[in-house]
C-alpha cells in the first residue's frame, strides 16, 4: 500500500520540527522522518549550544520551561581585553527544546516516525522527486519532501540541491561543567552572561564561549572552520578536543571546573553561502542550506525562520485551487530566506573572512574599537551596514583586505559557490 502526505519532512530538528508545527497548525498532512529512535530521542542529536535571544523566544512562542538559564550580557573576549554589552538572551536545554516542537506538532497532527533514516528521494519517470527513501527499502511519498538533516543532506545533495564544501565546514564540541569561576580578576564578570573568545591560541579561524548557566555551571566549548585560515595557525596534530583541552588548562575561569557525565556535545555545519535550496516539489532547511550566521554561530532562530519559511511556501502552495509544488511556486521560499532568514549573508560572509584572519593583536585591538562605536554602531556593523563596518577597520588592515579582495576577485574565496 503506498503512503502519500501532503509533506515529508527528513529531520526533527528545529527547522523540521518547526516546519511540522506550522504545516500541522494549518492543517496539512505531515509526516517526519527522524534518524533516532523515539526512547533516546533526541539524545544523539543534542549537539547545540542552545544560545538565543528574545526575537526567536516571543517570535515561536518558546516556552520558559526549555531554558536552562536567562542571560542579561553578551560579552566579546580577545586575549588581553573584552567589551561587554547588555543584551537578554536565554541559553537553552537542547533536548528539552526538541522535545518541546515534537510534542506541539504532535498536538496539532503532524505524525512522526522514528528510527527512519532518509536515504534518498524516489523520483518519478521525469526526475522529480515525488517521495523518500527510508532504512533502505522503505518509501513513503508526499506533494512537498523538505530536507531538514543538516549537513548529510541525503536527500538535497542527491537532487544536486545545495553544495556543501568541506573547506567551510566548521566544527565544534562543548561540555556542560561545574566548578566554573564565572568571576575572576582581569577578566569580565560572566554571571548571567554569553561569553565569546576570540584568540586563536584557544581557537585557530574561531572562537572558544562560556555561556552561564547559574551558579558554577556553564556551557563551555569552541570551534573554528576547517580552512586555510585555520591551517596556517593550527597546532601540529591537534584536534578539537585537543584545544579545548589546552584552553581548560589554561583559563582560571576553568581550573576547578568538571565534566558533567553525558553532557558532551559535538556538531558541524558549513560557513557558506548557498547555491540554490529549491527545486520541483523540494525544498531544504535549516542546516541543509546552510542557514547559521556565519559570524556568531546562532543557529536556532535562524533555523526555525528558515523552517517557517518553508512552510508558508508549501501552504500557499498546497492550498490554491489547483496544487502547484513546482520550482516557479515554491521560489517564494528563497525570497523568504535572503530576506528574512539570512539578509546581508554575503556580507556577513565576508566579514566573518576577515575576522579569523585578523590577529591575536588585531584582536585586542577590536575590543577597544567596538567599545569606542556605542551600542547603536555595533548594531549597524553587525546587521552588515557597510559603513559601520568600514569604521572598524584601520591601515594595518590593509595588507590583509588586499590578500582577501584578490581571492574574491580571482574566484579562489570557497566561500561563495555560485
Amino acid at each position: 500500500m503506498t503512503e502519500t502526505y501532503d509533506v515529508v519532512i527528513a529531520g526533527a530538528g528545529p527547522a523540521g520540527g518547526q516546519c511540522a508545527r506550522d504545516l500541522a497548525a494549518r492543517n496539512h498532512d505531515v509526516l517526519v522522518l527522524e534518524t533516532e529512535g523515539e526512547a533516546e530521542f533526541p539524545a544523539q542529536s543534542n549537539k547545540s549550544t542552545a544560545g538565543t535571544f528574545p526575537s526567536t523566544m516571543v517570535g515561536f512562542g518558546i516556552p520558559d520551561d526549555v531554558v536552562m538559564h536567562f542571560t542579561d550580557a553578551v560579552v566579546l573576549e580577545s586575549p588581553n581585553n573584552y567589551t561587554k554589552r547588555t543584551q537578554s538572551g536565554a541559553v537553552l536545554e537542547f533536548a528539552d527544546f526538541k522535545q518541546w516542537l515534537v510534542d506541539e506538532s504532535q498536538a496539532d497532527g503532524a505524525e512522526y516516525r522514528f528510527d527512519a533514516r532518509a536515504t534518498g528521494p524516489i523520483l518519478d519517470e521525469d526526475g522529480t522527486i515525488e517521495g523518500v527513501r527510508y532504512n533502505g527499502d522503505e518509501a513513503v511519498y508526499a506533494d512537498i519532501v523538505i530536507d531538514a538533516t543538516g549537513p548529510a543532506a541525503p536527500l538535497a545533495k542527491q537532487l544536486d540541491v545545495v553544495e556543501l564544501q568541506r573547506e567551510r565546514q566548521a566544527i565544534g564540541i562543548e561540555w556542560e561543567m561545574t566548578g566554573v569561576e564565572p568571576d575572576v580578576e582581569g577578566y569580565a564578570d560572566l554571571t548571567d552572561t554569553m561569553m565569546l573568545r576570540l584568540d586563536h591560541d584557544d581557537a585557530p579561524g574561531g572562537y572558544a564561549w562560556i555561556f552561564h548557566t547559574g551558579g558554577d555551571t556553564a556551557k563551555v566549548g569552541l570551534c573554528y572552520i576547517q580552512n586555510d585560515v585555520h591551517t596556517k595557525r593550527a597546532k601540529e596534530s591537534h584536534t578539537v578536543d585537543d584545544y579545548l583541552q589546552n584552553w581548560l588548562d589554561r583559563d582560571p575561569r576553568l581550573q576547578d571546573a568538571e565534566r558533567i557525565d553525558g553532557k558532551q556535545h559535538r556538531g558541524s555545519a558549513h560557513i557558506q553561502l548557498p547555491t540554490t535550496i529549491h527545486t520541483d516539489n523540494f525544498m531544504a532547511v535549516g542546516d541543509t542550506v546552510p542557514s547559521v550566521d556565519p559570524l556568531w554561530g546562532e543557529g536556532i532562530g535562524k533555523c526555525m525562520r528558515s523552517g517557517r519559511a518553508a512552510a508558508i511556501a508549501a501552504d500557499n502552495a498546497l492550498t490554491q485551487s489547483s496544487r502547484d509544488t513546482s520550482s516557479e511556486e515554491l521560489s517564494v521560499y528563497e525570497e523568504y530566506w535572503h530576506d528574512q532568514v539570512a539578509p546581508s549573508q554575503k556580507t556577513r560572509l565576508l566579514m566573518t573572512e576577515l575576522l579569523y584572519r585578523a590577529s591575536n593583536s588585531r584582536y585586542d585591538a577590536l575590543m577597544r574599537d567596538l567599545d569606542s562605536m556605542g551600542r547603536d554602531g555595533l548594531a549597524r556593523a553587525n546587521s552588515g551596514d557597510k559603513r559601520a563596518i568600514a569604521k572598524l577597520l584601520k591601515l594595518r588592515d590593509l595588507p590583509e583586505l588586499a590578500g582577501f579582495g584578490w581571492e574574491v576577485l580571482s574566484g579562489k574565496w570557497a566561500g561563495d559557490p555560485n
